[in-house]
């Protein structure tokens, strides 16, 4: 059975991404990218799918070992985890080196004391743990083929075959340093050059130490900012620039259910408010790499803007469940590609024009085809707007008039606005600020509920939506508008959870209610972020930031986070880690700073 999602450590190469539980059982590894088939995915189902374990040897009838002690070293990507055993202590480094040549997962056992029994357990399964590889030896190493892909084992450890798993038993004592590697090749080519561990480690410590000397925030969260910044970086696919939501599919966010889906592509709306945080925080480059990214996934054809693109800029994500495979603590369906590829959601427009105007307004190159770009999608804009759309929640109920979808559109507008004004772009400025005033007039007729002074999610609507919380932040009214704190009350009265986090909107439990989804969802770590930059903004500043604090408590241990907390069960649920989680603890880290709000 797979561990906790929090007790998962991430490592990567940016361009895929395997995930450590604490027992030193990798259970999820994509090859040779994010969207690859996995050649792990003990994740979402058994051993039999597939996993490497590295850690203390154990009794075959007890489960293994967990790590006393895990940590990444310093601020980089490289995991140690350390377990304290009768005979004496072990230390285990996992990381991914930065990739130039074939992707690779390096595993480094070193004694610390005593004399320690080890073991290496390696299966591979290949097409998410469906075909069973071809394992031989090729000129002293372990080679595992299947069509298109072959995996290579390197370790001067004995290994031997059994139960269709290649393993290895050793003992390691204080100064030894025994190295595993695999690496992946297309099964038509050469083999991959031989490893070089130790220097791959130094050359992965110098690259992470280098990037995130680059760092502009030195502010009380310091700590936070700088993890959530690695994570951020290592969810980016360095070859295109292309920023994934998450390295995973179908980790629940309701355990046991269907709301599972698959994360492991660049939604415009998660990439955009990414390049945000790594503009504001000093990191330039990668923000670059993503408009050129943009750029070119949109191609001259914005009136069919997509939600979400593959990493490379792909257009086709079919939708398809794997049915051989249980899923995560049996939360069925498993799901690969996504459906939602191809839904309106007319909010999208506005966050790619914010990340662009933002771009512009801190310096980045200027790119003529960016700005015709943003007066190609206002144009779309001018003619749809006022269409109902699924939203920024992807729903998969009909269409609505959501009023964050308004908003956002507002925001497209209005950037656009700021751009021909400021004189890099010409368009018919009249009459979009005529559009602009026509879309905030819409919104603020058919989207407020003046019985109960807030905004609701949808025109006609009673229910509320934590997207309601963006208003302020977006600009769209000020902070001290009576509209904008009755809002933020209700949603802190209608959405929050006993423990004070915010849910994206109500849920009916086993009916199907807006979303189209039967059972519930946990709170959303994203949403509860946006309520404590609301308060902070209107001066409910030491609430803000008791609220940001309590967020960073539900961290692993490693300062990870997934989508969703569940309250009930009070643990992380949803794809991990999770882009749209990190980001809003990067811009809430930022503004409490910027106020004073913090203690100590």
């Amino acid at each position: 059975m797979a561990g906790r999602i929090e007790d998962y450590a991430l490592i990567g190469d940016m361009q895929t991404a395997a995930l450590v539980c604490r027992d030193g059982t990798v259970d999820w590894l994509c090859l040779p990218r994010f969207d690859s088939h996995a050649v792990f995915a003990g994740l979402l189902g058994t051993e039999e799918h597939g996993f490497w374990r590295l850690g203390p040897a154990h009794a075959s009838d007890a489960p293994p070992p967990t790590a006393a002690r895990r940590t990444y070293r310093g601020d980089s990507l490289i995991l140690e985890s350390e377990w304290d055993t009768p005979r004496g202590t072990v230390r285990v480094t996992d990381f991914m080196p930065p990739r130039d040549g074939a992707p690779q997962l390096i595993r480094i056992v070193e004694g610390v004391s005593g004399r320690v029994p080890m073991r290496s357990a390696l299966r591979m399964r290949f097409s998410y743990g469906r075909v069973v590889p071809w394992v031989h030896k090729h000129e002293g190493r372990t080679v595992a083929v299947a069509g298109p892909d072959s995996v290579w084992f390197d370790t001067e450890a004995e290994t031997y075959g059994k139960s269709l798993t290649t393993y290895a038993d050793f003992t390691v004592a204080p100064g030894d340093r025994i190295a595993f590697t695999i690496s992946w090749e297309p099964s038509h080519k050469k083999p991959p050059a031989l490893p070089e561990p130790e220097a791959s480690l130094q050359a992965t410590e110098d690259f992470w130490r280098e990037w995130v000397e680059h760092c502009t925030y030195h502010g009380p969260y310091r700590e936070a900012v700088v993890r959530s910044l690695i994570t951020l970086k290592a969810l980016t696919y360095g070859p295109t620039g292309g920023i994934v939501a998450a390295p995973t599919t179908s980790l629940p966010e309701d355990i046991g259910g269907v709301r599972n889906w698959d994360y492991r592509y660049t939604w415009l709306r998660d990439a955009a408010i990414t390049l945000s945080s790594l503009l504001r925080t000093g990191y330039r480059e990668e923000a670059s790499a993503w408009r050129e990214w943009l750029l070119r996934a949109v191609a001259g054809d914005p009136e069919n803007l997509q939600i979400m693109y593959g990493i490379a800029g792909e257009r086709e994500l079919g939708e398809a469940e794997l049915d051989w495979l249980p899923g995560y603590e049996n939360s069925a369906p498993v799901r690969v590609g996504n459906g939602a590829a191809h839904q309106l959601q007319l909010d999208v427009y506005g966050e790619v024009t914010e990340a662009l105007h933002l771009g512009h307004m801190t310096g980045l190159a200027r790119s003529d085809y960016a700005s015709l770009l943003q007066l190609k999608l206002i144009r779309y804009l001018e003619q749809h707007w006022d269409e109902p759309d699924e939203g920024i929640w992807e729903v998969r109920g009909p269409r609505r008039h959501f009023v964050h979808s308004k908003v956002m559109a507002w925001v497209a507008v209005d950037r656009t606005i700021k751009l021909i004004e400021s004189g890099d772009a010409d368009g018919p400025l009249e009459r979009w600020r005529e559009l602009r005033d026509d879309i905030h007039r819409d919104v603020c007729e058919r989207g407020y509920d003046k019985e109960r002074n807030t905004f609701t999610q949808s025109y006609g609507s009673k229910e509320l939506d934590a997207s309601l919380l963006l208003i302020p932040q977006m600009g769209f009214l000020p902070p001290d508008d009576k509209r904008v704190i009755g809002t933020i009350e209700a949603i802190q009265r209608e959405l929050s959870t006993p423990d004070g986090f915010i849910l994206r909107y109500p849920t009916e439990g086993d009916s199907e209610g807006v979303d189209g989804l039967p059972g519930d969802e946990g709170a959303f770590l994203a949403c509860s972020f946006w309520m404590a930059d609301d308060l902070a903004m209107i001066g409910r500043v030491d609430e803000a930031r008791k609220l940001f604090e309590k967020l960073l408590s539900l961290r692993n241990d490693l300062g990870l986070l997934a989508e969703e907390w569940d309250p009930h069960l009070q643990r992380q649920v949803g794809n991990f880690p999770q882009a749209f989680s990190h980001v809003p603890l990067i811009d809430t880290a930022l503004r409490l700073t910027a106020s004073g709000a913090y203690g100590g």
